[in-house]
């Protein structure tokens, strides 16, 4: 391999990925080193036996404006899933189901929302009005707004107990990973900017599309897979198969690996864990698709278990399983598998059908799944100013929008450092 590089990247997830791209663009000469056997991070598909699953339930939002800036949206022929959520609860007669929707989108509403087990109509009228104002806001404004905990900024926004505990709560709890909404509510606002202004989706052939696409666009043999780094400096990063000389070095792995890299970087490594589970189960042998034939995902205002969301997904993303089959994916916080038969029996009741015979696929327990989002948090751009750059969601938002800019970022400042300068920086003369 060449021992020296223009600029020299740890990580091809969609930070490190994202950097690259950006660098590559404008004519640096850049390497990439994973550890894996394949691009994307905590991005990651597995296709077994016809069904495609991915590492982890993950969502891509069209409308995060870093990612539809960069990628091709058409190519990743993006199935979007239901604009709404079903909240379960247990009444004395039994399993009741609200059905919650875009107001905008009349095949999603449902007269159910009205009801007060969705919490007071002002209260809901009071939620609208928060996200519709956070969908106005942009780049730094989002910092100009007061940072608290994001169960204070809500019920500061006037909203009931109701739809801020069996309504939000467990729909946030799956967006966060953490149940008490102690998220930033900065961070809150951003996300509910991009649901009201794009709809969750999933790529035709899994999640793992988009690091691949990014991937895809940098010149061939720029991405050196299987190779972990073992010690980087300003100038140099150390891997198995030698030493690499670079100009400027990015670090852009997640916080517990950046850390184990650059141990006086002053790195936050607090994150948040999940498992993920996928059963399929033939449709012919449900006595009716579940949640009404929607990839809707379903909640229970009040967990009976370690379930914090389900949803079938190949009734929006029909490529994900073979035909006939429904492949369901359901998540619990913590990094633990051995769950799957309480997981089973929840599911049994949010989807009121027996399920003893699903066929559970896979299981990934995540342990570092998204770095906390705890305030008092800045989404303003950070400086650049450590010897080894440093990328990564945990530098921006636990998100794919937040992992894209701060590789964009990097790469910017890494382009700075080598004296290159893009063409909107240089002064037009007509």
């Amino acid at each position: 391999m060449a021992n020296k590089h223009d600029v020299v990247i740890v990580g091809a997830g969609l930070a490190g990925l994202a950097a690259a791209r950006q660098l590559a663009i404008y004519g640096a000469d850049v390497r990439v080193v994973e550890a894996k056997d394949a691009v994307g991070g905590r991005v990651r598909s597995d296709h077994v036996d016809g069904f495609t699953l991915d590492r982890g339930f993950q969502l891509y939002n069209p409308a995060y404006p870093e990612a539809a800036r960069v990628l091709d949206h058409q190519a990743l022929d993006l199935h979007g899933l239901v604009r709404g959520m079903d909240i379960v609860r247990r009444t004395r007669n039994g399993r009741n189901v609200v059905h919650l929707g875009d107001p905008r989108s009349p095949r999603n509403w449902h007269l159910s929302a009205l009801s007060s087990a969705a919490g007071t109509l002002r209260g809901k009228a009071s939620f609208a009005a928060y996200a519709w104002q956070v969908s106005k806001l942009h780049g730094a404004q989002f910092d100009e707004r007061a940072d608290e905990p994001a169960q204070v900024a809500l019920a500061r926004a006037g909203l009931d107990a109701t739809v801020i505990d069996q309504v939000l709560k467990p729909f946030l709890t799956g967006v966060f990973l953490e149940p008490r909404l102690m998220t930033s509510r900065r961070f809150m606002d951003a996300v509910l900017a991009s649901f009201v202004k794009g709809t969750p989706s999933l790529p035709a052939a899994g999640m793992q599309a988009i690091p691949e696409q990014l991937h895809d666009a940098l010149p061939p043999g720029s991405v050196l897979l299987s190779t972990p780094a073992t010690a980087v400096g300003a100038d140099f990063v150390d891997t198995d198969a030698g030493r690499m000389k670079a100009s400027v070095v990015i670090v852009a792995t997640d916080a517990p690996h950046t850390t184990k890299l650059l141990p006086d970087a002053g790195i936050v490594t607090a994150g948040n864990s999940v498992t993920t589970w996928y059963h399929t189960v033939a449709a012919s042998e449900l006595p009716r698709p579940l949640a009404g034939g929607r990839s809707v995902i379903t909640v229970e205002a009040q967990r009976s278990g370690p379930v914090i969301n389900t949803v079938p997904l190949t009734y929006s993303v029909p490529s994900y399983a073979p035909d006939g089959q429904v492949l369901v994916s359901t998540s619990a916080l913590g990094a633990d598998a051995e769950r799957e038969q309480q997981v089973r029996e929840q599911l049994s009741r949010l989807y009121s059908v027996d399920t003893s015979s699903w066929q559970v696929l896979a299981a990934y327990p995540i342990e570092y799944a998204l770095p906390s989002m705890r305030g008092p948090l800045s989404l303003a751009a950070p400086r650049f100013d450590e010897p080894v750059l440093i990328a990564g969601d945990h530098r921006a938002t636990a998100s794919i929008q937040g992992a894209m800019v701060s590789g964009r970022r990097a790469a910017d400042c890494a382009l700075h450092r080598l004296g290159i300068r893009k063409p909107d920086e240089r002064r037009v003369v007509a």
